[in-house]
């Protein structure tokens, strides 16, 4: 840590040249602009720098450097870790950079890096054109694709980063570069799923798909049913064609206007069938899951960015979360992902969620640090609750869905799925031979691990 007279000076500079906004702790502002969407999260960085450019993200670099601050970056905020903070260290946040560009002629879009996904579906909805985005609205684009990017159009068009075509990037030392498949190839690969380890993502380039209806099937069910819909769920996913994606969910019934009033506050088994078409194909597909006796029933034709707004959850709640990818869904373990479901904390957010995989994700680029791609199935128990009196018993039984389903789990892991679980399971989310890989271009980037508030790759020079 620099001198305070040296630091105190080096921060009127970057205030003076920054065209965005610097807060310090003392300022307006500031507790907002540290707040992020996991309310468990309570971090204090000495400085917040809210960039409004590249320039002004360079400048923040170098400043960090100089006074030799711990550098994190703030995109959506959505990091389960709360990565996107840290104590006494400086923030970069990228929110105010949210522009998108649509190119319909070449089917492809630029996004600035701190971007969400409602700016980036609303973009492109008016030219019948999508890509992979997270499923809610209020996920920030850039950790969501470098991530990997699983989505409801994954098993349709793929990951988000098998639709990544290129990224503008700022260096530890405060350099631009971009990378793409014919410029720094290396460093492009290492983007397909390493994460924020190599620089500040300021814009990414991605390729659209055309996308002209989009039609989805919700419906709740009492939880005895649950292992019935899993079973049908199932079959419906196994046998339907690529476009059909979705998730079944136990849930605690919300406060909606769709959810009885009687089944307010209890627990319900849902089903979500998406579906990159028309809704008569859809209803199709759903017959035999809106034959079965059911308390909810929305099915209907949608535009896919007012879709990725419905399932929203509230920023400042309190959460923990993880993930297993599986081997497949036999019947013994459809029994135990039900029987986990009726011990879920109600009435919470909380949500016990299995994802289909398949299709484009088992075919697409297998090059890439993504080994849960050829996964058939995933179980994400998704740990949300108001009051801290919950902690406990919210993350023990995220814990123990891990466990219990561990038996079929395939090792590997999607890491934005999870928080801070350890090494080793950041190597299962890249795999062994990726990981040995990704710490040597780590190692030519940011030697010095200056991005190192992220699922964490150690330079080690090839």
């Amino acid at each position: 840590m620099a001198p305070l007279s040296k630091a105190g000076a080096a921060l009127a500079v970057l205030r003076a040249d920054l065209s965005g906004e610097v807060l310090a702790p003392d300022d307006p502002g500031y507790d907002e602009a540290r707040s992020v969407y996991n309310g468990m999260i309570d971090r204090r960085p000495a400085v917040i720098a809210q960039c409004a450019n590249e320039a002004d993200v360079v400048r923040s670099v170098r400043f960090g450097r100089e006074l030799d601050l711990a550098i994190a970056v703030r995109g959506g905020g959505h990091s389960v870790a709360g990565m996107a903070l840290n104590d006494g260290g400086l923030v970069v946040d990228l929110r105010r950079m949210h522009e998108v560009t649509v190119h319909p002629g070449s089917r492809s879009v630029r996004v600035q890096g701190g971007a969400l996904m409602s700016h980036l579906d609303h973009a492109t909805q008016p030219h019948g054109l999508a890509t992979t985005g997270g499923r809610v609205s209020t996920t920030g684009v850039g950790g969501f694709v470098l991530g990997g990017g699983s989505g409801w159009l994954d098993r349709t068009v793929g990951l988000a980063v098998d639709n990544l075509l290129g990224v503008e990037l700022v260096t530890a030392d405060g350099r631009t570069v971009r990378a793409t498949e014919a410029e720094n190839p290396e460093l492009f690969w290492a983007l397909h799923g390493g994460g924020g380890n190599f620089g500040i993502a300021t814009a990414l380039t991605l390729k659209l798909h055309e996308l002209p209806e989009f039609s989805m099937a919700m419906l709740m069910y009492l939880p005895e049913n649950g292992p019935e819909v899993v079973r049908l769920y199932r079959e419906i996913i196994s046998a339907g064609p690529q476009e059909a994606s979705g998730a079944v969910i136990y849930m605690t019934g919300p406060p909606e206007e769709f959810i009885p009033e009687h089944l307010v506050g209890k627990p319900l088994c849902g089903a979500v069938l998406t579906y990159a078409g028309g809704e008569e194909d859809m209803r199709k597909l759903a017959q035999p899951l809106l034959a079965l006796p059911h308390e909810v029933e929305i099915v209907t034709a949608l535009p896919y960015a007012d879709f990725q707004c419905m399932l929203d959850d509230p920023p400042g709640m309190r959460n923990y979360w993880s993930a297993e990818y599986l081997t497949g869904l036999p019947d013994e373990l459809v029994d135990v992902f039900c029987a986990l479901g009726d011990t879920m904390p109600v009435p919470t957010g909380t949500q016990h969620v299995l994802f289909p995989q398949g299709g484009a994700i088992a075919t697409g680029p297998a090059e890439f640090p993504v080994p849960y791609r050829d996964a058939p199935w995933a179980v994400h128990p998704f740990g949300v609750w108001e009051d801290p009196a919950d902690d406990e018993r919210c993350v023990q039984w995220v814990k123990g869905v891990r466990s219990a389903v561990q038996p079929w789990s395939t090792g590997a892991v999607y890491l934005n799925f999870i928080g801070d679980e350890g090494a080793d399971r950041v190597v299962a989310g890249l795999g062994t031979e990726n990981t040995r890989r990704l710490a040597a271009v780590k190692a030519e980037y940011d030697p010095d691990n200056v991005f190192r508030f992220n699922h964490n790759i150690a330079p080690v020079p090839g």
